[in-house]
């Protein structure tokens, strides 16, 4: 008897997104550490990055009705720092414009991490 047990897409996703993040971010370090730029931003660049490339990624799979991107990974990325790469990404895809709870969670986000900046900013 052969058991199959398949990854839900909120798990698929979720790890490849913390793949995505592990790597580009460590790229995205070495990089940029020769010029001294604040962990935070790093940070913010490197889920910025990823945020918009899964909501151009989502937005073609809506078109093809491919597998999809779990909102709740969208929302995560956004709120963690990701929120200048969704900005982009409903601006330059026109993605997830007619949601609500989107723009309700960018909207927070980027006041959250506006408020966190001057403090975040500081560290190394």
């Amino acid at each position: 008897m052969t058991y199959s047990r398949r990854r839900s897409p909120k798990q698929t996703f979720g790890l490849v997104t913390v793949i995505l993040v592990l790597s580009v971010g460590l790229i995205a370090y070495l990089f940029t550490r020769q010029q001294h730029l604040p962990l935070y931003l790093v940070w913010l660049i490197t889920l910025s990055a990823i945020t918009f490339f899964w909501y151009g990624f989502d937005k073609e799979q809506s078109k093809r009705d491919g597998s999809r991107v779990p909102e709740i990974v969208l929302q995560l990325l956004t709120l963690a720092g990701g929120f200048p790469g969704g900005w982009l990404g409903r601006l330059i895809f026109h993605h997830k414009t007619r949601h609500n709870s989107f723009l309700v969670i960018l909207i927070l986000s980027t006041i959250l991490h506006a408020g966190l900046a001057p403090f975040l900013l500081t560290l190394q």
